[in-house]
């Protein structure tokens, strides 16, 4: 039997069904978080006397209706929690804020218990978590390793069994890299899905709140109730329905993933960290997934930019006027990366500005025909040494495969994938562009599902996921088979609308071929008849959703769009024609396709 509880919300629900009550087992994770001291995990752990100002609340809620009822979560401590200090890892920075922050009062509103506020790379600033005053957030499978940073005691406390999950920010990386080294989940959601409103910022206008969880399916649970339109946020943007909470599932049939070239992959001389990637490409590849190398080069670029680029000005701007009046009080590194933002010019923030855009269009361009990019979340996992070593160099090759996320405004999912053969957890990161959440947790999904690995630094199984089966939702197939085929006269509807060829089929033996007679551009019937029918030629496109309503409405009658049996079974939207139109029509069936009737009239 393990010695560590159950923490998932299942398991939650299932230790209030057993009789525990919430008090109980926030005692208990109190009495466990002091067994683990020595990993600097907490600024602040809340004592019984304000967690039971939480616990209180709880009693007037109903359980049915607030599906975090009594789950314990952790803050990283540069994230409002009413009456409690907030320090961004600085002791002459702190200040008792009278109100939550935005994203704290959601989840705080369906029954979630706060915990304790993390321990962070101070000012957000950092990849591995050894920058702070109150000690280096040790990690959880070996204390002498680091944390991963900047949010680094919210991914040590889930990962060592302290909570539920745990909120951290993710600017530069800092939700995924510590994901990675901690055997967790990390989601870096679209940037303003999840309101900063009542955040310490770090770079205002890159910031995302990130969520730390133990599986795809309580990491969807937690962001579909972290998500919502703040419009106190001036960064803050609406979902999309195609990116909504239930849309998450397995992602299931082909998929795409786009992998880095062999002559750009850096593990700065970690062999177990190269062999736990390409084991995990291997095993991915076994299991039908489509592997295609991209180009990193543009992507390198913009992760650079963000440091050696004028964006760290922001971090100097986040940390005014303490910076300027008591510089002596920031953490030493801190302090150097920081004082270096006061130095860009306007003129280096256009230059970087115009550069930055020229980047997007070749590392964007790569993503039409992905599913997801797939990179290692770190090259190498670093000692606490280390790191204190050389706190530069090894920070930024933390962040070789991390960087470029947020300026390029994607959306990212950090998924253990594999333990290297020194029993160290290793992990991959999955990007896409904007309000791609759901679909790069569907696959991250399936992926975990595949390599079933255990719950953090616990031995808990990976229990169950969910199986309902998904695929993109911001791309649709359509089946045409007539003046919309590649190079036929109504083509240039599904070109212009972004669609690209997908692949040339045929349809089950189940149908029949007419030709209508109009003018001025002939137009095919397809008709299902049964098993009197036979397989017509037809091609499958894929478009864009958000320009399914522009093209449907340009659809004249006799034709609409119904489902399509293809000859390898799937159902697949697409043209198909009402039974009366074919009785003035002229069978074609025989000719087997609309291009050899088209070849026969010519």
């Amino acid at each position: 039997m393990s010695s560590y509880l159950d923490l998932t919300l299942s398991g939650i629900k299932a230790h209030y069904a057993s009789g525990v009550t919430p008090k109980q087992l926030m005692s208990d994770l109190r009495n466990r978080a002091t067994s683990v001291d020595e990993h600097n995990i907490f600024i602040h752990l809340l004592s019984e006397a304000e967690i039971q100002t939480f616990i209180d609340r709880l009693m007037s809620m109903d359980r049915e209706s607030s599906p975090l009822w009594g789950v314990p979560f952790v803050l990283k401590d540069n994230i409002d929690l009413a009456d409690i200090p907030t320090t961004a890892a600085c002791k002459e920075f702190e200040y008792v804020p009278s109100t939550s922050s935005f994203v704290a009062e959601r989840l705080i509103a369906m029954g979630a218990i706060p915990f304790g506020k993390a321990n962070l790379d101070q000012f957000a600033t950092g990849l591995n978590g050894t920058r702070s005053p109150w000690g280096a957030c040790k990690n959880s499978f070996n204390p002498e390793l680091v944390s991963g940073g900047s949010s680094a005691g919210s991914a040590v406390a889930v990962a060592l069994g302290l909570a539920s999950f745990s909120l951290g920010t993710d600017t530069a990386g800092s939700g995924r890299v510590p994901a990675c080294f901690n055997n967790l989940v990390g989601v870096k959601p679209t940037r303003g899905l999840v309101s900063t409103t009542g955040v310490v910022p770090a770079c205002k206008s890159l910031d995302c709140v990130s969520i730390f969880a133990l599986h795809c399916d309580d990491a969807n649970e937690i962001l579909s109730i972290a998500e919502g339109y703040d419009p106190s946020d001036a960064y803050g943007r609406p979902n999309s329905v195609i990116n909504s909470k239930h849309q998450y599932g397995r992602f299931d049939g082909s998929l795409k993933i786009g992998v880095i070239s062999d002559s750009q992959l850096k593990f700065f001389e970690n062999e177990e960290y190269e062999a736990a990637y390409r084991s995990t490409v291997s095993a991915l590849v076994a299991d039908g997934v489509d592997i295609e190398e991209i180009d990193y080069a543009p992507f390198d670029e913009v992760a650079r930019l963000l440091y050696e680029g004028p964006w760290v000005a922001e971090r100097y701007l986040a940390t005014l006027p303490l910076i300027e009046e008591q510089p002596e009080s920031v953490f030493p590194v801190v302090r150097e990366i920081i004082l270096g933002g006061g130095k860009p010019t306007a003129v280096e923030l256009f230059k970087a500005e115009y550069r930055l855009n020229e980047l997007k269009k070749p590392c964007l361009k790569q993503f039409e025909k992905l599913d997801a990019l797939l990179t290692p979340t770190a090259g190498s996992l670093f000692s606490i040494q280390q790191m204190l070593e050389k706190p530069i160099q090894h920070n930024s090759e933390l962040g070789y495969y991390m960087n470029f996320v947020n300026l390029l405004d994607l959306a990212a999912v950090a998924v253990p994938t594999a333990f290297t053969s020194g029993g160290l957890p290793f992990g991959i990161t999955l990007s896409a562009p904007a309000f791609s959440d759901r679909r790069l947790l569907s696959i991250a999904n399936r992926f975990q599902a595949l390599f079933q690995l255990p719950l953090g630094a616990t031995d808990i199984p990976l229990p169950e996921l969910s199986s309902s089966s998904v695929e993109r939702s911001d791309m649709m197939d359509l089946v045409v088979c007539g003046a919309h085929l590649e190079g036929m006269p109504l083509n240039h509807q599904l070109l212009e609308r972004g669609a690209s060829l997908v692949r040339k089929t045929v349809t089950a033996s189940e149908y029949k071929l007419y030709a209508l007679n109009e003018t001025p551009v002939r137009r095919p019937a397809l008709v299902r008849v049964g098993p009197e029918g036979v397989a017509i030629d037809v091609e499958v496109w894929r478009m864009p959703t958000s320009e399914f309503g522009s093209f449907i409405a340009g659809v004249a009658s006799p034709l609409g769009l119904g489902k399509v049996k293809l000859a390898e079974g799937e159902m697949v939207t697409g043209f198909i024609s009402e039974a009366c139109a074919t009785a003035s029509a002229t069978d074609i069936t025989h000719l087997g396709g609309w291009r050899a009737f088209v070849a026969s009239e010519i």
